[in-house]
């Protein structure tokens, strides 16, 4: 699939055009990955089923991760994601977009999912579901024609950390982490969505919400703006980054933004503030970086 558009990418970001020009690509996987935090009272699959750009199929987050853990859509096991997978009909030699309801949120989620798993032809629509109907582009409510398609996994263990290998980060100094919550939770002055966790973040860590990284349109804003933005928050580019939120979800638009940015060397913390929030061992900072 040629690029036409400038600034279009089908590895990390690509535009509502591009996905216009393409959306009838026999190739072409299209993902609606809507999902909304706890206290929000919205259904991604409900306004999925009402509208969603045609022939999307719905990836359920919550359902596509590892059921055993305590913890909120952790990565699920390899072998649980492929048969997920093959059962929505996306596998090898498929171009995937994946977008959500939100404008820039929970897809980039599912894109460094996909990237975990060895998948590298996955790209965030840039404004998402918002931007494609702001734009008056055509919407369907029918569910997409389902063909079982075989994915190879290949596990790329650099792009995910856990809180073992975050508190020696956090430690030794070996990473920057960056945290991509707003800065108040940061801080430690706002309380946390979820009940029962500390306020605060990593010791050593960076706040760049990812908000920051945003339009008001939602989409991203260009390497060269987001590049300024870590700068300004303190962020050593230089050093391997794990970036870090809530429970793993706005950590990805960090990564999507660090990937967009040439920064190669990042991975994610899975459990996020949601695990180191509630381990009681582990020490918790507040106030600025």
């Amino acid at each position: 699939m040629a690029d036409t558009v400038l600034g279009d990418d089908p590895r990390t970001l690509v535009s509502t055009d591009w996905l216009a020009q393409h959306l009838k690509d026999p190739d072409l996987r299209l993902l609606d990955a809507s999902l909304f935090l706890p206290g929000i009272d919205r259904n991604g699959r409900a306004e999925y089923d009402a509208a969603h750009i045609p022939g999307a199929r719905f990836f359920d987050i919550d359902d596509v991760s590892d059921g055993r853990s305590d913890l909120p859509h952790m990565v699920p096991p390899v072998e649980k994601f492929m048969s997920r997978m093959r059962a929505m009909g996306v596998g090898d030699g498929h171009q995937i977009v994946v977008y959500d309801s939100a404008g820039l949120f929970s897809a980039a989620r599912v894109w460094w999912l996909f990237r975990l798993m060895g998948q590298m032809n996955i790209a965030v629509l840039d404004g998402g579901f918002p931007k494609w109907q702001a734009e008056g582009r055509e919407i369907e409510d029918m569910p997409p024609v389902i063909r079982d398609r075989h994915m190879t996994v290949r596990f790329q263990n650099h792009l995910v950390r856990d809180v073992t290998q975050v508190s020696s980060a956090s430690k030794l100094g070996t990473s920057q982490i960056v945290d991509a919550r707003a800065a108040a939770r940061f801080r430690g002055e706002a309380p946390e969505p979820r009940k029962g966790l500390r306020s605060g973040h990593i010791p050593g860590a960076r706040s760049v919400p990812y908000t920051e990284l945003l339009n008001a349109d939602a989409t991203m804003k260009s390497p060269d703006q987001t590049r300024a933005i870590f700068k300004a928050a303190g962020v050593d580019l230089k050093k391997p980054i794990i970036t870090t939120c809530g429970s793993g979800v706005t950590a990805a638009i960090l990564a999507l933004a660090l990937e967009r940015m040439g920064h190669d060397s990042w991975s994610l913390y899975d459990g996020s503030w949601t695990e180191w929030g509630m381990f009681p061992t582990v020490p918790v900072a507040t106030g600025d970086a």
